[in-house]
């Protein structure tokens, strides 16, 4: 029931906004080092796509801090290891190995699970170099503390939004009835930790543009997802991602290559790790 799930439509507006540089991230980045990178990563992820939808894979290090700690509960467990079958049938080519990142490995996994759930294909700039730091401190202030209180846990998921909303309405009125209803049924007060709850219900494992649609009909999961459609600011360009999946896909396009700018190492920089679960 945690929140951590991307909310889609902040993302793009972030960065469609953002300004970043690329300049030693090509597409061609392995053509004489590692030439079949790409081909390597599509089987893996292939073979492990039609094994188990989804992959929280961004989550690699394997510490208490990261990957093993107690609030991904609710993570795919077996989805954890997408990018390490990857980055192994990748090293098992003499001509690439320890010489790609789990990082660039990481994008292209995420650009082929997008296309294998029907989504968009574009081109993926390589040449990233992994992290040597990864600090408790770094993720957990992303995630809920231990020592939270109530209303703190409350602003950060959606179990208030069905069970216990205001005074006068139990139940977010912004949120449609028979959805909330059909949360509760999955949702019990006393909920299991381990439960992970769709935030498209209606086609949670095909990338398309379901979840604008489902912020028109009051289906947001999160109060974070209904205000995209509720703020005046947001809500022309949910109603546009919801009627032109192709506005949609290009953007997300646009998105997620400015975002795989943001904050890289190159050149020298970092490391290659040789196991991506843990830094060299």
């Amino acid at each position: 029931m945690e929140s951590r799930s991307a909310i889609l439509l902040s993302f793009l507006l972030l960065a469609l906004l953002l300004t970043t540089t690329s300049a030693q991230l090509r597409s061609d980045f392995y053509k004489n080092t590692c030439p079949n990178v790409e081909s390597l990563v599509r089987s893996a992820v292939s073979k492990k796509f039609q094994q188990t939808f989804g992959c929280d894979a961004s989550v690699l290090i394997s510490s208490p801090s990261e990957k093993d700690n107690p609030d991904d509960l609710s993570l795919a467990g077996d989805g954890f290891d997408t990018v390490i079958k990857a980055k192994a049938a990748v090293d098992s080519d003499s001509r690439c190995t320890n010489k790609v990142s789990c990082a660039d490995i990481l994008a292209l996994a995420t650009r082929d699970v997008v296309v294998l759930a029907g989504g968009p294909s574009y081109t993926v700039e390589l040449g990233r170099r992994d992290g040597r730091i990864s600090t408790s401190a770094s993720v957990q202030r992303h995630l809920p503390h231990p020592n939270f209180n109530l209303d703190q846990l409350n602003a950060i998921r959606f179990s208030n939004r069905i069970y216990n909303f205001s005074p006068k309405s139990r139940i977010d009125p912004t949120l449609n009835s028979a959805y909330a209803l059909q949360l509760r049924q999955m949702c019990p007060i006393n909920v299991d930790p381990r439960i992970a709850i769709n935030m498209d219900p209606t086609t949670p494992n095909t990338f398309d543009n379901a979840y604008f649609k489902n912020l028109q009909q009051g289906k947001g999961l999160f109060s974070s997802d209904e205000i995209l459609f509720t703020d005046t600011r947001s809500k022309s360009t949910v109603n546009l991602f919801a009627s032109n999946n192709g506005a949609f896909q290009q953007a997300f396009v646009t998105a997620i290559t400015k975002l795989g700018r943001v904050g890289v190492k190159t050149g020298n920089q970092g490391e290659i790790r040789r196991d991506c679960t843990r830094i060299n």
